[in-house]
Parts: structure tokens; sequence; C-alpha cells
């Protein structure tokens, strides 16, 4: 059974909701999901809202044009996918294998709604690992000297490849401004989250060393501030003074692993809006 889904951000006023209930039940939809949300502060309207495609009047290549006008009465934001759509993939590793496994496994299972194109690596190590899977795999060598010239090639791979998503499952690598610009709210990153917060080498050896009680996992959207993109998901664990560094090593990998999965699974099943560097994230 196919699917139509609108995500929609709009100025929030009276009217919007019966407006787009009215549209699709007067065209003979069945809506299966509706979720809202408004940003009281912003005055800001969200929407998802999915319907059947069976028996809906207006086909499938003439809905955008049928729903134009309220967008326009609206000064709507919009985006509409389909259930039948497939984004394409990209995943990004270093070394770290803990996320690449997970996403190799939940692809492979059918538990992530994407059609997985290829692992680029600016390492030999995981080659092995993915290849077990059946994915063919890049390797993109980088140095300070030819960072550039090496996305160039990268980009183009991305773009001929028609790639929607990219994750960064531990992607030890700054991506450029031209890089981002390119992807614009379609790569997604994953790091740990300390409270405290440590930065630079060693955080868990750091965080060890000061008796942290949370520890935690933050995936997001890449900007061009480092780590300071949207959040898409986050998740904690407490430790305590019987756990080692390798314990606390331990918990946050496992946190990466699953908050990652969660960001992805969400956006590719077309969950998210993305709005002053903040998201939504509909049920």
């Amino acid at each position: 059974m196919e699917t139509a889904i609108l995500l929609i951000s709009c100025p929030d006023r009276k009217g919007i909701l019966a407006r787009i209930t009215s549209f699709i039940a007067e065209n003979g939809g069945n809506i299966l999901h509706a979720d809202q949300h408004i940003d009281f502060q912003k005055e800001i309207f969200f929407m998802r809202i999915e319907w059947t495609l069976d028996g809906f009047k207006i086909p499938k290549d003439r809905i955008e044009e049928a729903f134009s006008p309220i967008a326009r009465e609206f000064s709507m934001n919009y985006q509409l996918h389909f259930s039948s759509e497939v984004q394409n993939v990209a995943i990004f590793v270093s070394r770290y294998d803990h996320c690449l496994y997970e996403l190799l496994y939940r692809f492979k299972a059918g538990e992530l709604k994407g059609n997985l194109k290829f692992v680029v690596s600016n390492h030999t190590d995981l080659r092995s690992v993915v290849e077990m899977f059946g994915v063919p795999f890049y390797y993109f060598p980088k140095t300070k000297e030819n960072k550039l010239e090496i996305e160039e090639k990268e980009i183009e791979l991305l773009k001929g490849e028609g790639i929607d998503l990219i994750v960064l499952a531990r992607y030890m690598q700054i991506l450029s401004e031209r890089f981002v610009n390119e992807f614009r709210n379609r790569i997604i990153n994953i790091h740990h989250s300390f409270l405290p917060a440590f930065v630079g080498a060693k955080p868990y050896q750091r965080a060890y060393e000061r008796g942290v009680k949370i520890i935690g996992a933050t995936s997001h959207y890449v900007t061009e501030e480092l780590d300071q993109g949207p959040i898409i998901e986050q998740d904690v664990v407490r430790v305590s003074h019987r756990d080692t560094v390798d314990d606390l090593i331990r918990k946050g990998r496992d946190l990466e692993k699953i908050v990652l999965a969660r960001a992805v699974r969400w956006h590719l099943e077309n969950k998210i809006l993305v709005y002053d560097n903040k998201t939504v994230i509909f049920d």
C-alpha cells in the first residue's frame, strides 16, 4: 500500500489543519498518521501527515500542483514524499568500527529503509568488513595538502551515484564548507557527549579522572561549525565510581550505535523537519 507524506512548516494561524485534512479527505484519501507541533515562541506551525494513495483522486505526479494553492495561502514550506521512494545512502568511516557494524547489519536486515550504495573511508582497515556485507568500498586517503582535491572526487562519486544521505559513522575528518553546502541537512554525524563536557584527546580518560556520572551520545546534521548542527537524537547512560575507563568507552560506543541508527531511520522515514538550527522529530 503506497502512501503520500507531507512535511509542512509555516507561520501559525487559524484554519491550517482544517485546510490540509479537507484537501486529503475531499480527494478520497485515508489519513494514516497526522502529527503536529506549534512553536509558540516563534509562532510556527509544523506538521507531518501521511495518507493512502489507493483511491486518491489526484495522480501522484499532480499532487504537488494541486496542493500548491494551499501552500501559497498559508506561506508554507513543504516537502512531498512517497512511501515507495527509497533513498540512496553512503557511509563515511575511518577506523572505529562499532557504528559501521551497526549500520551494515541494520541495512542488511531491512531495518533501515534505504539503499546502501557504498562506504567511503580515509583508511583501508575496514575494507574487509564492508566487503563481507557485499557493499562496495572506496578508499580516499586524505592529507592537509590534498583534502580539497579528494573532497571533489568524493562529491563527484556521491553525485554520480545519486546519494541522498551521507552518514558519518565515526569519520574522523572535518568536512569543508563546500562539501557541507552540497549536501545541506543530508549529512548525519555522531559523537560522544559528556556532562561536564570534555573536548580534545582522550575524552573518556579525562571523564574518568573527573568522576563523571553521566555519559551520552549526540547525533546531528553537519554544518560548517563543528558539532554545532541541528540535533536529531541524544541519549545518556549513568556511570559510577565502579566503572573503569574501558567500561566508559564500551557504554559510550553502545550509545553511539543506537543513537546514530535512530537518527538515520527517522531521516529515511521522512520524520524530521529542520528550522533555526533545531529539529522537529515526528513520532
